[in-house]
């Protein structure tokens, strides 16, 4: 392992991510909340260790493998996490664990908070947990892959290791740098037209930004503790739900609709038919559920509620306009199902992935055919193409340790003190990114013991790393030259 190398690239991403408190530090002066040494501590922290690093090890620029690749980006989220806090522990009363658990869960997009009284924050602190958020969406470590071929640090494995921004091995351009960069664009131009339709439908610059940050995040994070209920606005609800599922859309898609100007590419792919067939089928047996069970006084009301909560857990974003864990019982746990399916692969959302949950009713049908059929030669196919035999293992196994990891942490956290239903909640929440759970932690994790918050936070970890990034680190072979 070449430490000196990574200490290196280290350096140079902690001085690029100073930069990410400054909007942070000028709305506060703009506001004159008071937080402004609280940002200005966490630049100079953030400029000094990233100094140090870069400094005593500039000589290193040894290009990286992918073995290492896996370790920078774990770490770094880590980094991010422990440092995104400091604004919070410096500004807020508030312990280190807590500090922590919101850091991760706005850079990993999960949304999940142990905060209260939002409306009551200093506005910068606001703006920090949304911009960490709209930053983890698409990936800082991308981000970086744009910037770190000019100094002189080889992109492709931190590229190839970064899962939930963009598709592994996917290359829209010859140059990986140049990907990146056309990716942010497509990001960033989305996020600015959801900012503007807030703020037409009667939202202030403000909330219309900060909404506008982890709406196409898929994050979830709000200035406000009532979420976007707190507006009481249909079309800002329907302005939501667009902009979620587009965030849940794989964003080589998006490149393509970008590059051509056509819808075809949305008609065409097989997994972006199968998302929207998925919020289709959800929306409405979410909606005949809350009508037949008289959950609403008016029809309209059942419906509106079931399409946005629909649309926000499948996209793993966490937006509320209603507790759906007070909803008639099955409605909660087909919710639960939902939010494991998840968004694209390739997207900002969390969960399994609407590929790889294809794949697996794929090979499921060819089983079963297969035992109708024992001489058939029966092949696995998605859109056309025949699926090829490492993907496919790569799938199962994916799953199998999604879910046995999804079991394990259930149980730690059953052992941590929450019931069975708050537990299974709790992991809900976290491994597929999605915020609000059930139970106790149905709209926060303030009341949660401090070993249920950092089993939480690994949690989060692991489902924004996509799993194996982060368990590759706990196998031994790993480890071995």
């Amino acid at each position: 392992m070449q430490w000196r190398s990574l200490s290196r690239l280290f350096g140079i991403l902690l001085m690029l991510y100073s930069l990410g408190f400054v909007p942070s530090l000028a709305v506060s002066l703009h506001y004159w909340d008071g937080c402004w040494q609280a940002f200005g501590y966490s630049i100079l922290l953030n400029l000094s260790a990233g100094y140090a690093l870069w400094k005593s090890n500039q000589e290193q620029r040894n290009e990286l493998s992918v073995r290492e690749g896996f370790l920078v980006v774990t770490l770094f989220w880590v980094v991010l996490g422990l440092l995104g806090a400091l604004p919070f522990i410096f500004a807020l009363p508030i312990g280190f664990t807590d500090a922590v658990f919101e850091s991760i869960s706005g850079f990993t997009t999960t949304g999940a908070t142990v905060m209260l009284n939002l409306d009551l924050l200093p506005p910068s602190i606001l703006y920090h947990r949304q911009q960490i958020q709209w930053l983890g969406g698409m990936g800082i470590i991308v981000l970086a892959v744009a910037i770190l071929p000019l100094l002189g640090v080889g992109g492709m494995q931190l590229y190839r290791a970064e899962a939930s921004g963009v598709a592994k091995e996917e290359k829209l351009t010859p140059r990986i740098a140049e990907t990146a960069r056309l990716l942010w664009a497509i990001y960033t131009t989305l996020t600015l037209l959801c900012a503007a339709a807030y703020w037409l439908a009667g939202m202030s610059l403000f909330d219309a930004l900060c909404h506008a940050f982890t709406t196409v995040a898929t994050g979830g994070f709000s200035t406000h503790d009532a979420s976007l209920a707190y507006f009481d606005n249909p079309v800002i609800e329907v302005i939501a739900v667009f902009f979620m599922l587009a965030g849940g859309v794989n964003f080589a898609i998006h490149f393509i609709f970008w590059k051509r100007l056509s819808i075809a590419p949305y008609l065409s792919d097989p997994e972006t038919r199968a998302y929207v067939k998925i919020f289709l089928w959800a929306m409405a047996l979410v909606s005949i559920s809350l009508i037949a069970t008289d959950a609403y006084p008016r029809t309209i009301d059942a419906i509106r509620h079931s399409v946005f909560q629909v649309a926000s857990i499948l996209t793993s974003t966490g937006y509320t306009t209603a507790n759906f864990s007070l909803w008639p019982l099955h409605v909660p746990l087909l919710l639960a199902m939902v939010s494991f399916i998840g968004g694209c692969a390739g997207s900002t959302a969390g969960g399994i992935k609407v590929l790889r949950m294809q794949l697996l009713a794929k090979l499921g049908l060819r089983q079963l055919f297969k035992l109708a059929h024992p001489r058939a030669i029966a092949i696995v196919k998605l859109g056309g193409r025949s699926i090829g035999r490492e993907v496919i293992y790569s799938t199962l196994g994916f799953f199998a340790l999604y879910v046995a990891t999804s079991l394990l942490l259930t149980a730690a956290m059953m052992a941590a003190g929450l019931d069975m239903e708050s537990a299974f909640g709790a992991v809900m929440a976290t491994i597929n990114l999605l915020g609000p759970g059930l139970g106790e932690v149905a709209t926060s994790f303030v009341s949660v013991s401090p070993v249920a918050k950092w089993l939480g936070i690994i949690g989060m970890l692991l489902g924004r790393l996509e799993v194996f990034t982060l368990l590759i680190l706990f196998l031994p072979a790993y480890w071995r030259h």
